[in-house]
């Protein structure tokens, strides 16, 4: 399994450098720079990472990106321990961490920074050590690293907090029961609440914005949110359409361990709550690597005496990790991303690409029209663009109402702003003189958040910014 996590590793740095920032990207170098104990749609823990990392080198994209490879390849090899933990040799061994390595959801995730790649580390350390501690001669400290794997796991991303119930009430449920009468069970969940309680802390004080934000991804604000069709669907996408019968067979497997069968109902109560209550897709991912690991070590006996079926099996795995490559990870050159299907499956490929040219398009309808105006932007990805790039043109740091950067407040009075990527209508909501001054075209006819979006001179605010910021606050 290590070498199946060493060529995982390979690919991710080989492609890391491929097209450009993703624009949660630019999102936490931005919140990096305003280090908070929260923020209105995320733990600290990511914009921390990025904080760190823009210090050793704040241009260097494919340094940005370790972080995530890293993490991505511990998911590899958790995979490989869990296989292991379940009774599996090394041939299973080596299948889990191949399986889980081809997977759509870890290749895209695992190719820029964000919160979904640590999230799917916290969780499979997480299950990891419950697989572990099934065991009847278990030692019970693998509760501490629970704790503390949970508590980091949740600043990174609160949602975590709900597969971590459903497991343990699956648990309390139809056992083994057994595990939690320790006394490291609730070190355990002290440790994990102290770890959490200053981002709970700033979300008190701040009224909860993570609620609001989760109502409004559950209703479609977000670029990547799921109807409840597309969030059945896209389950047989993950880990790649391959691996479907693998991970089936692993909760068969699962269910005809007695001990085991706790995951089993965990999953399906999961998948009841994230379809009912509006989630994406991929919050559910973080359960497939012990399925594909049961799922390997339950075929592994059909595989000792076959070499036919041993090299149809690593076949299978190849094509799926190519095609998910493909359409998750910058394979192709830029200049046909247009006319491939990546864009139609893959929407976060769009938004890598074009940023310097926006930026560049910005400042210059900027100095043509107004040298001295303010930068107001229509979404947080737009305005830690133009954060990142904008000091080569001497532009003035953004202002954006979209989750954190409404936070950190409205431009200033008695400037001329100019609005960035807001539509016509609430640009004449805001402004009672908007003078469309320009358009963003990426120049590769790629369909993105930004291109097409005009851009608007703001001279005469309909009211001050001061007075009219609280009501132009959007989360999502």
């Amino acid at each position: 399994m290590y070498w199946v996590a060493a060529v995982f590793a390979v690919v991710m740095l080989a492609v890391s450098n491929r097209y450009g920032y993703h624009r949660d990207e630019f999102y936490f170098l931005a919140s990096g720079r305003r280090l908070d104990w929260g923020y209105a749609d995320q733990p600290p823990l990511v914009p921390l990472i990025a904080r760190g990392v823009s210090a050793i080198d704040a241009d260097s994209l494919i340094l940005l990106r370790i972080p995530a490879i890293a993490a991505g390849v511990l998911v590899v090899i958790c995979a490989g321990l869990m296989a292991r933990e379940l009774g599996g040799g090394r041939p299973a061994r080596a299948l889990a961490a191949a399986a889980v390595a081809s997977a759509a959801v870890l290749m895209g995730g695992g190719h820029t920074l964000g919160t979904t790649i640590f999230d799917l580390l916290a969780w499979s350390v997480i299950v990891l050590m419950v697989v572990k501690l099934l065991r009847p001669d278990a030692d019970r400290r693998w509760w501490l690293l629970i704790g503390l794997a949970a508590g980091l796991g949740l600043q990174n991303k609160a949602l975590l907090a709900v597969p971590i119930l459903f497991l343990a009430l699956s648990l309390a449920a139809i056992g083994p029961r057994e595990i939690f009468a320790t006394r490291y069970f609730p070190l355990a969940i002290g440790l994990a609440a102290l770890i959490w309680s200053p981002y709970l802390w700033w979300q008190a004080s701040n009224d909860w914005p993570q609620w609001e934000l989760g109502r409004a991804i559950a209703g479609g604000s977000s670029g990547t949110s799921d109807s409840p069709i597309e969030f059945v669907l896209l389950q047989f996408g993950l880990m790649g359409p391959l691996m479907v019968p693998l991970w089936i067979f692993g909760l068969w497997c699962l269910w005809r361990r007695p001990r085991c069968r706790a995951f089993v109902l965990a999953y399906a109560g999961l998948f009841a709550f994230f379809l009912l209550t509006g989630g994406k897709a991929y919050y559910l991912a973080g359960m497939y690597p012990l399925l594909l690991a049961a799922g390997a070590v339950g075929l592994e006996p059909r595989l000792a005496d076959s070499g036919i079926r041993r090299g149809a099996v690593a076949s299978v795995v190849v094509v799926n990790a190519a095609a998910s490559a493909l359409l998750f990870l910058p394979v192709l050159p830029v200049s046909t991303l247009r006319d491939s299907p990546v864009l139609a499956v893959n929407y976060d490929a769009g938004e890598t690409v074009g940023w310097p040219e926006f930026v560049a398009q910005v400042a210059a309808a900027r100095a043509r029209v107004a040298p001295d105006a303010e930068l107001l932007t229509a979404n947080y990805g737009e305005a830690g663009a133009i954060e990142h790039y904008g000091g080569r043109y001497g532009l003035p740091t953004p202002h954006s109402a979209h989750n954190s950067y409404w936070w950190w407040g409205p431009p200033p009075e008695g400037k001329p702003v100019l609005l960035v990527g807001v539509g016509r209508e609430r640009a004449f909501r805001v402004c009672m003189d908007a003078e469309p001054v320009g358009r963003i075209d990426n120049g590769l006819g790629i369909e993105n958040d930004e291109q097409d979006r005009q851009l608007f001179l703001c001279r005469t605010p309909r009211s001050p910014w001061s007075e009219k910021w609280s009501t132009l606050r959007r989360l999502g």
